[in-house]
Formats: C-alpha cells, structure tokens, sequence
C-alpha cells in the first residue's frame, strides 16, 4: 500500500527545500511533509456503492523571522522557490511576537503500535470481503435492517519533519476504520443508528459496530409518550458523550483560552473542577494511540500530561507559539509548549490541540445495566444531534436526540420519538457522576481523541421530550 521508501523520499525532499531556505536567506524553517495512501469502499442501500484508493501528500513550510510567521505548503519541491517567497512575504507583513523561535531539537521516546503490517499487506479485495462480511451481518441479525449508509477504509501515511534547529524525525502510520449505518422502516416506523470504529490496527471484531447499530435500531422501535420537561439524571453513552465532552473539553485545556478568560476553567488553576474521583490525562504517548507519537507536529517530544489530578485543575496544554504570545502579551508571566501542538496535515500550520484525552475514576465503575440500577429514573442517551452548537467558553449545550430510552424503577420502559436535551458540561461533571466501566477510544469535533466510558450525570441536566 505504502513504498519501503517513503519515509526517505520525504526526508530528502524536507532537506532539499530547507536547503532551498537557507539559499533564501531563512534562518528558521519547518519543513513538514506527509503522504497517504488507502483504499474505502461505500455502503448505499444495503450494497456496496463503490470503491476507490489513491494518495495525496505535500510539504508545508513555515518560516520565523523576528517572531513574524509565515506559511505556505506546496506539493512538488520543484516549486519550493515560490513558496518560500510567499511564506516570507506573510511573516514581514504579520505581527511580531517577542520570544517566539522555533523549537529546539531534544531526543525524543519512541512509541510503538503506529504501524500494523497487516494492514499494509491489505489490498481492495481484502476490503470487498469485508464490506460482503458486514453487510451480511446485518441481514443475519435482522431481516428488516438495512445498511443504508457507511463503508469501510484502510490507509497507510509516511510523515517527516525537518527544521533549522536540527529536527529530523519521521515514521509511517497505518488505519483502519468502519462507520455503518443501519435503518428498519417497517409499519411506517423508521429508527436508525450509526456506529464507528476506527484504530491503528486491524480491527479485530468488524461486526461489532454492525451489532450494536442494529440493537439500537430496534430497543428504539418501542415508542412510549413523551412527558414533562425535567431536570434529571442522564446516563451517556460513550457514543452520545464523546461529542459533546469533545467540543467543550478540550477547548478549555488550551493554555491560551484558560489565560484570555475564555474558558470555564479560567482562573480556576489548582481549584476543584470536576467531582474529585475525576481525573483527566492528555496522553502524547499511548501505544497505537491515534492522535499520539514521538512528537508532536511541530517536532517536541510528546508526553502525558494530567490536566485534571482528582477533580482539581492540574495543567493545560500549551504550542510554541501560543505560549510565547501570550507572555508577550502579559496574560501569563510564563508559558512553554507541552508538546501539544497539532496540525490537520501539511496544508495547515500547526495549532494547539490534545492528544489522546483520557476521561477516568478513581471511584467504583460499572457496567451499563448496573448504571441503569443507580439512576433509577431518568433517560439514556446514545447519540446527540448539534453537538458542534456547544458553547465551549461557558459548557451550555442545547441539543436533539432521536435515540432515547425512558428509564423507570431502574429498568428501561421504552423510547422517545425524539427529545431536546441541555444543561452545562462543566457543572454536570463536576456534580455526581457514576463512570461506566469500559472506556472507548471515540472521534472529535476538536483535535485529538477522547476516551470514554460511559457517564452516568445525576445532576444539572434539562430532558424536553418532544
């Protein structure tokens, strides 16, 4: 899927355009380049619509010139003249930061689980078997289901950095991912749901997402009336969580937004934060972690840091440049990067992001059913709709969901049709929380991964049945 070579060709074609800077004049540079390549096939109505592979890839070049920045990427090193010309033409035209350089080269861990040669050794027809697999799940778990919607991919990527201070690093990375969406519309009811799945490794179970969109698409045929509007307990499932926790958590780690105010954790360092059995740990370093590595993606070493130490606001994340403005600015008397800088591939500069966020406790966990026995009333949530709506300076979220289960005296009683949900993030977590026992490795609206259990909020939380 991938050239043996691939690394080496980028870190030849990195070195040539620094080169080609150090001609310009430049005397700091980042050069960073990656390349992709995969194979995916798509679900469409209960068949295989259709599959394709390629590869795409280029370089990005930011410059540093007395603390102005400039960027530009370009795929062909031939052309690196030009970008390098228009990297420098945006730092003299863009604001100084006083004390921001590049950074420096220091030795870096190596974390393993990045490459799976099994995946390697995948081709299209591999991928065909799969989709025939998953589709013939669903008919077997349930005549009405259909897969209406979702496919599967599998890809491979070769990444390099070169700076001026001596930052050479690269190393290939492999995927491998499933999103299925599954629909029974029968008696004029139609319930669906859409699971995913995706890891640096082949994954090992492919029809789990099958099975568990196909069970939430019939425990949810069983309509009941909706009620009242009330403050109750909600229990989330790791699916229906992760969206949310991903658009307000994250963003309030930043060390930039925590010191402009613009968090709901500002001002709050060292203080209670969460209900103190919480902890949360953003880790650079997880063995086959998807957002994770030797370093981040402007070349410092990567690390696992605790944010949030038994409820209390321990850390925050930091980039190069983040940290330097803000000192420049005096929001902070002082601030260095965490290795947390993050980039969506060579097109972009880098940003400050997490890694691989980590949501635990030190309290008892439990399984779904127990977690139902505890709240004893209120309702289950396993998807959200406009999550992206979140505010993530205040934690206020107002959202829809059409997979809702009613629970009474401990037991599930049924399903709503479709119900608004709201509260604030912030104050639910640091309410009563119940955490389940198993935590996944879900998506993110924000950079990064989250991982999370299922969550069990007691207090603060607002259900509008429709």
């Amino acid at each position: 899927m991938i050239p043996d070579d691939a690394v080496e060709r980028l870190m030849d074609s990195a070195q040539k355009i620094g080169q080609a800077c150090e001609a310009a004049g430049v005397k700091e540079w980042e050069i960073f380049a990656s390349q992709g390549y995969g194979n995916s096939l798509d679900i469409e109505a209960g068949k295989i619509s259709m599959a394709s592979g390629g590869g795409e890839g280029g370089f990005g070049i930011r410059i540093v010139e007395d603390g102005r920045y400039g960027f530009a990427h370009l795929v062909d090193p031939s052309s690196a003249g030009r970008a390098i010309n228009q990297a420098l033409s945006i730092a003299r035209k863009s604001p100084s930061i006083e004390g921001f350089e590049l950074p420096g080269n220091q030795s870096a861990p190596r974390v393993s689980g990045m490459k799976d040669k099994a995946i390697l050794d995948m081709g299209p027809e591999d991928l065909l078997e799969q989709g025939d697999q998953v589709l013939t799940r669903v008919a077997e778990l349930d005549k009405r289901a259909v897969a209406v919607g979702g496919g599967i991919g599998v890809g491979a990527g070769a990444g390099a950095i070169v700076t001026s201070s001596g930052i050479e690093d690269g190393g290939v990375y492999t995927s491998h991912g499933i999103g299925i969406h599954v629909s029974i519309d029968e008696d004029d009811q139609l319930t669906s749901s859409y699971e995913g799945e995706s890891s640096r490794g082949l994954l090992k179970d492919l029809t789990a997402c099958v099975d568990k969109a196909v069970h939430w698409s019939q425990i949810t045929r069983q309509k009941i009336a909706g009620g009242e509007t009330e403050d109750c307990p909600v229990l989330m499932t790791a699916d229906g969580f992760s969206p949310l926790f991903s658009v307000v958590v994250p963003s309030a780690i930043k060390g930039e937004r925590l010191a402009r105010g613009e968090s709901f954790w500002s001002g709050k360092m060292n203080e209670i934060v969460m209900a103190d059995h919480l902890s949360l740990v953003d880790d650079g370093l997880m063995e086959g972690g998807m957002s994770s590595g030797s370093r981040d993606d402007e070349g410092v070493p990567s690390r696992t840091q605790k944010v949030v130490d038994s409820g209390r606001l321990a850390g925050e994340i930091w980039s190069t440049r983040d940290a330097a403005k803000l000192v420049s600015e005096g929001k902070v008397s002082e601030a260095e990067t965490t290795g947390s800088a993050s980039r969506g591939g060579h097109t972009s500069p880098p940003i400050c992001g997490c890694s691989d966020l980590i949501l635990s406790s030190s309290s008892n966990t439990h399984a779904r059913d127990r977690l139902v026995e505890e709240m004893e009333e209120g309702y289950i949530i396993h998807s959200v709709m406009g999550a992206h709506t979140a505010n993530p300076t205040s934690g206020d979220f107002s959202v829809t969901t059409s997979t809702i289960l009613r629970v009474e005296g401990g037991e599930v009683i049924g399903a709503l049709s479709q119900a608004g949900f709201s509260g604030n993030m912030s104050k639910a977590l640091s309410g009563r929380v119940i955490l389940g026992d198993s935590s996944k490795r879900k998506g993110s609206y924000s950079t990064g991964s989250m991982h999370v259990p299922d969550v069990l909020m007691l207090d603060g939380l607002r259900i509008n049945p429709a």
